[in-house]
């Protein structure tokens, strides 16, 4: 019998979290060999819809509403941390978001090998640009961008496979214990937060002294796939 082997290093990330976003910039721009050889999953809090099917097989999804004052605290720490990164953020407006909408269309994105520029462009949109990605013309906007199908990207949502891909991916949330973002993994070893990137890159570059050698070498570089979030505690990390 054959089984599936898990990644070695995995990377929950969101795109409606500024922590998450943060991260992307750091790992990407300081870490790329990291980046382009760890697994690339999305975490967002699913609609309804996508709740009731992931009920259906089990899962549950961590979510904890966020306090007025935290939510005031993030305002202004990540104004902080963004302008010590030379960034100015620029805060969306968010009016009953459906966050498929740009999850799922990065599912669409990452079938085309395009994973990755999908990600950074939506950041840039969302955080610099404040605009609302969860318009399905704006995901048809960055589609075009891209050189791929607008209406598929528009229509991400929408789309039955793509759908059933999430409810895979918040499966993956729920089997590795992820509460936040931005998460990550590598081995048997979890790190949360902002402020855990350096431990997670030492770990998995076996920079910290307790790696083994093969786990400086395993795996290789690994195809860009897919995982959402909650008030989880510190300004290191939220959903």
């Amino acid at each position: 019998m054959t089984t599936t082997r898990r990644p070695v290093a995995r990377w929950y990330f969101s795109l409606r979290s500024p922590y998450s976003w943060l991260a992307h910039r750091q790992l990407t721009n300081r870490h790329p060999e990291v980046a382009a050889a760890v697994e690339w999953r999305p975490f967002w809090e699913p609609d309804a819809r996508s709740a009731a099917l992931l009920a259906e097989r089990g899962g549950t999804f961590p979510y904890t509403p966020m306090s007025k004052d935290k939510h005031l605290y993030i305002l202004q720490d990540v104004r902080r941390l963004a302008r010590q990164a030379g960034v100015e953020p620029a805060w969306p407006i968010d009016r009953d978001p459906v966050w498929e909408v740009p999850h799922l269309a990065y599912l669409a994105a990452s079938d085309a090998d395009l994973g990755p520029r999908f990600i950074s462009r939506a950041h840039q949109l969302r955080w610099e640009e404040g605009r609302n990605i969860c318009d399905p013309a704006v995901m048809a906007e960055l589609a075009a961008e891209l050189g791929l199908p607008p209406d598929r990207f528009a229509r991400a949502a929408e789309d039955e496979e793509l759908r059933a891909r999430g409810v895979e991916a918040l499966l993956d949330v729920d089997r590795d214990g992820v509460f936040g973002v931005p998460f990550f993994v590598h081995r048997r070893e979890k790190f949360w937060g902002l402020d855990r990137l350096d431990a997670f890159v030492r770990s998995v570059t076996g920079s910290d002294g307790d790696a083994s050698p093969d786990a400086r070498t395993e795996p290789g570089p690994v195809r860009v796939v897919l995982g959402t979030g909650g008030d989880q505690g510190h300004a290191g990390g939220c959903g």
